[in-house]
């Protein structure tokens, strides 16, 4: 998919903003739910704890499996989309290597219940953008594209990967 510099990257952009959109298919409608992250860095794979008889689980096992995930920043300019395939795991070591005060706050019957699982994407392709210019400059470019009706905003930086 990518580059071990670029996960990097990418985890530099979405490790601050803590929570992502999780946008599954729900028959032909997407559904699009807040999901917190849950680890301390990304190898092409995202985490997040679920119970086991929610809605979304249903929809990441029906079709294809395929998910959108996206985390973005106004503030900071900072926005990420990524697209991959969902698993449903149990596996206990899984769930116990992420397990936090935070997570036992959503999921108070603990660690051990068997409605307790995980979501284990992985990353196949996504798009960032980053402004790279203060929020004057990017006022700036905003206006002289409105004036040059063929120029678009030189706002930062825009990259795809993997796919």
């Amino acid at each position: 998919m990518s580059s071990p510099e670029h996960k990097q990257k990418i985890w530099n952009l979405i490790k601050d903003i803590k929570v992502g959109m999780l946008v599954t298919q729900d028959g032909n409608v997407p559904r699009a739910r807040p999901m917190h992250l849950v680890q301390d860095e990304y190898d092409g794979t995202i985490w997040f704890y679920t119970r086991r008889s929610a809605e979304k689980v249903l929809e990441a096992q029906q079709g294809d499996s395929e998910v959108c995930l996206t985390f973005s920043d106004q503030d900071e300019g900072v926005y990420v989309s990524m697209s991959g395939k969902v698993r449903i795991t149990d596996d206990q070591d899984v769930i116990d290597r992420y397990w936090n005060s935070g997570i036992a706050a959503w999921l108070p019957e603990g660690k051990d219940d068997p409605d307790v699982v995980m979501l284990e994407i992985d990353i196949e392709m996504g798009e960032h953008w980053a402004a790279t210019e203060s929020k004057v400059f990017q006022l700036y470019e905003f206006a002289k594209a409105n004036i040059k009706s063929n120029e678009t905003p030189d706002i930062g930086e825009n990259e795809k990967f993997g796919g």
